[in-house]
């Protein structure tokens, strides 16, 4: 049987546009004699449509488009991903399935069994699991037609680390009716540390069943979530036959045959290869951020700092230069070679760039406010309010000319509230709200490993916001090797101040940080969203009570 793999990228609720993508892979896989192609997850909508499962004509859009699909099956199946009605009258109204089409016709429907329910998942507040088992018949095969999670059983567990999350385990009762193989469909989201776990977990599958697996995944971004692609054939010995192109669309055809035979495995991902991941991830997050919501200009501020120029390249690279602004907005505490670091970059990338001096708009702030000011001493209130005198600036620019800003705060300023609300930390989409300082400056690095870009005084000189005479971010925060440690901890591995203290640091220190996480949380909550590389971002995967004693 010569199976074809449609590794695509769908906007959601672009039924039209959907529509077409998947007809277009299936005429393909008809001219090149494939018996079966296989779509991603929920691939007639995009992945995660959200709410808008709560709507009745967004699910009768969906059948809709599966009929649409079906008619364009004949002499080749089809298994696509939407929604379906459930039937039965007890649980919710819809389930989330894998639709067998073949001779024009819908001939089954696979439901998905296991529901995630944490991080950005929230798929049980709109579906009812599967609770029947049984294989489909393809062309004299015995298959078993899985979604996503459905494989991930042993990787999950409960709060405490140790127990199932699930009752039950769907790849152990399909295997118990001896499938031939295992296809998966699967919209599962981007994280740099996700990309050798999956294909373990997969690979696994493969093994405790004995048999190959084709799994097939979704490129492209929806908003905060990035997906990679890199869909997979691993065979019956769990050795990766093929592994497909990651950030972009990729369509492959493969004979079961000869995965059965084949025991070649291809190197694993090398895990030095992070900062290139994130890199490519952050252009595509940008790039389909721009494109799916139509829009193609956009502009920043840039400062002469590292985030600053590191975002500009990103975006460069995901929208290119001719559609890039920036404002150089100086003040009386900027210094001379910020100035000039960031007019080099721009013009290195050949990007429009403006300067706005804000000393005499600050003067005229602080002449206003004297009087009611009754000559207290300056303090952070005098700072943030040139931080919002270049928020305003930016955003003058962006309503008159129509660009988006694209805001440059990194995880750790956002992690421990380092950023004025209404200044720095505005903007339509937040491009490394991901990634902690350390990582920028891999960035940067990796940005620089083939021929200098960024100004070499960008990376080497001491971080500053340069809102007051002499300032560092030093003043004000632990440096950020010791900062970005007690953050990962806290944050991603969710563990407590004791726990991070036995790693040997100071435990006032670290007890300083968490405060500052939990006292920031009102910022996090009216900032953009952050194009998603970790396995636990801020915004839809990081929900914390904002009025709250913990």
């Amino acid at each position: 049987m010569r199976i074809a793999l449609a590794q695509l990228n769908y906007t959601i609720g672009a039924f039209d546009d959907n529509t077409k993508k998947i007809t277009g892979a299936i005429a393909r896989a008809k001219r090149e004699n494939a018996d079966v192609v296989v779509f991603s997850e929920l691939s007639v909508c995009g992945y995660p449509p959200m709410d808008l499962l709560d709507y009745d004509y967004f699910i009768d859009r969906c059948q809709q488009s599966i009929r649409t699909i079906a008619k364009e099956c004949e002499g080749i199946i089809a298994i696509v991903g939407s929604p379906a009605h459930n039937h039965d009258p007890i649980g919710k109204k819809i389930c989330n399935a894998a639709f067998i089409l073949q001779d024009k016709e819908i001939r089954g429907i696979v439901c998905k069994t296991l529901l995630p329910t944490y991080d950005i998942f929230d798929e049980y507040r709109y579906f009812e699991r599967n609770r029947h088992f049984s294989l489909c018949d393809l062309n004299g095969q015995k298959v078993a037609v899985t979604i996503c999670e459905d494989l991930w059983y042993h990787h999950t567990s409960d709060v405490s680390g140790k127990g199932k999350l699930y009752t039950v385990n769907p790849v152990d009762e399909l295997c118990r009716l001896k499938p031939d193989f295992i296809i998966n469909i699967s919209a599962s989201p981007f994280s740099y540390t996700h990309i050798k776990v999956r294909e373990d977990i997969i690979a696994m599958n493969a093994l405790t069943c004995h048999v190959p697996v084709f799994y097939v995944n979704q490129t492209g971004a929806n908003a905060e979530l990035i997906f990679d692609g890199g869909s997979l054939v691993i065979n019956a010995k769990g050795a990766v036959i093929d592994r497909m192109a990651l950030f972009k669309e990729d369509f492959r055809i493969y004979e079961t045959q000869n995965i059965t035979e084949n025991t070649a495995d291809q190197s694993p991902v090398k895990t030095e290869d992070t900062i290139a991941l994130i890199h490519d991830a952050l252009i595509t997050g940008i790039r389909d951020y721009f494109r799916k919501m139509h829009l193609t200009k956009a502009i920043l501020g840039l400062s002469g700092g590292i985030d600053s120029a590191v975002t500009l390249v990103l975006a460069c690279r995901a929208l290119g230069s001719e559609n890039l602004r920036v404002l150089l907005m100086p003040s009386q505490y900027s210094s001379d070679h910020s100035v000039q670091d960031a007019v080099d970059l721009a013009e290195k990338l050949n990007v429009q760039y403006d300067i706005i001096p804000i000393q005499d708009i600050f003067a005229r702030y602080q002449h206003a406010l004297k009087p009611l000011f009754m000559n207290l001493q300056e303090d952070v209130t005098e700072e943030n309010i040139q931080s919002r005198i270049r928020g305003n600036l930016l955003m003058a620019l962006s309503n008159k000319f129509g660009h988006i800003l694209l805001n440059t705060s990194n995880k750790s300023e956002a992690s421990v509230g380092y950023g004025t609300l209404y200044g720095d930390m505005i903007g339509g989409l937040a491009v490394l709200g991901d990634v902690y300082k350390t990582d920028v400056y891999k960035l940067a690095g990796y940005i620089n490993s083939e021929g200098i870009i960024i100004p070499p005084n960008t990376i080497t000189k001491p971080p500053s916001a340069e809102l007051r005479p002499g300032q560092k971010d030093s003043d004000s925060l632990p440096e950020y090797e010791i900062l970005d440690k007690v953050l990962f901890h806290y944050i991603e591995l969710r563990r407590s101040q004791e726990e991070i203290a036995a790693l040997g640091i100071d435990k006032s220190l670290v007890q300083k940080i968490i405060n500052m996480v939990t006292s920031s949380e009102y910022k996090r909550y009216q900032t953009p969203p952050a194009l998603r590389i970790s396995n636990k971002a801020f915004g839809l995967g990081r929900r914390m009570p904002l009025v709250a004693k913990y």
